[in-house]
């Protein structure tokens, strides 16, 4: 059995210079049903246990879909860039052989970011759509949309269909959804927010702040980060008085993962403590940056602004 070699990779904080539903949410994004394909493909056992996966082969996709195998009953994708972490097994869909496969390792943490395979497979992006935690899920994929790097990676014979069978180990958010927090701190950046959340920062007239500085603007209900924390944020970085980020996750694609002790000193103080769901500004003063150069190439000389937003605990 190969293992996914190129095809994916862990999305990190130091590649930055490269990346709960309600009900209502749920009944608008309903559980994927493709009853051909759940009449093809089989994958007994537990989510997140290492699956036999059978296909009745020659199965030749029509067209792309997806099939709910086990339902799961946490969060749902609700946007082709959200951090999900997955195991997928892979099969060869014109003669049902076993591809490659993820490690299924107990720990979660070590499961594969969906939007690294989203990157090798782009048609993979909008079949995930609103699948939830907990869940596995059958995927096909014809041949014509694979696309020659998401072939080659997997070794599928032109012109030849793929089977993915996904375990959907965890969901992130993909936006902060806290409440909006009232701060009367004055000197700091406003922020302004796209419809997908993505945030904008209004730097006001008059110097930087001199000292590291943050606020809570949106405050999450979620599970409290620590310094040990393997936190999964959303960032963007502005140096103060520039019109251009030099840091953002919104336009690599994805969110970040790195362990909140491993930031840059003034943004892991600001988060420590902080609750996932929150969105937090943070002023980093000029004489403070040196390690913000270093793991996030901000520029030198000037304070930086950044907006965070927590969207989950990896481990």
């Amino acid at each position: 059995m190969r293992r996914l070699p190129a095809l994916v990779a862990v999305t990190a904080l130091a590649g930055f210079g490269l990346v709960g539903c309600s009900a209502s949410v749920a009944s608008s994004c309903p559980t994927p049903s493709d009853s051909a394909i759940a009449a093809v493909v089989d994958a007994p056992g537990e989510v997140g246990s290492v699956p036999t996966v059978s296909v009745r082969s020659p199965f030749v996709p029509s067209q792309a879909g997806t099939a709910t195998l086990i339902e799961g009953e946490g969060p749902r994708i609700t946007t082709d860039s959200q951090l999900a972490l997955v195991d997928v097994t892979v099969l060869d869909a014109a003669s049902g052989e076993q591809l490659v496969a993820t490690p299924y390792n107990t720990d979660v943490a070590t499961a594969t970011p969906l939007p690294r395979l989203t990157q090798a497979v782009p048609s993979l992006a909008p079949l995930m759509r609103c699948v939830a935690e907990g869940s596995r899920v059958a995927v096909a994929i014809p041949g014509s949309d694979l696309g020659a790097q998401g072939a080659q990676a997997l070794g599928v014979a032109e012109g030849d269909g793929a089977v993915f069978v996904f375990d959907v180990r965890k969901v992130f958010l993909p936006a902060a959804d806290g409440a909006d927090q009232y701060n009367a701190d004055s000197g700091m950046p406003s922020v302004v927010r796209a419809p997908d959340g993505q945030p904008g920062v209004v730097i006001p007239a008059g110097d930087a702040p001199t000292e590291a500085r943050w606020q809570t603007i949106k405050k999450g209900d979620g599970e409290t980060l620590t310094a040990d924390s393997s936190v999964v944020i959303h960032v963007q970085g502005v140096a103060w008085g520039a019109d251009t980020t030099f840091a953002s996750t919104w336009k690599n694609g994805a969110p970040g993962q790195a362990t909140v002790s491993v930031l840059p000193p003034v943004m892991a103080s600001a988060l420590e403590g902080q609750t996932v769901g929150s969105q937090v500004l943070i002023v980093v003063p000029a004489d403070q940056t040196a390690q913000d150069t270093q793991i996030l190439q901000a520029p030198e000389g000037t304070a930086l602004v950044y907006v965070v937003d927590v969207l989950g605990i990896a481990g």
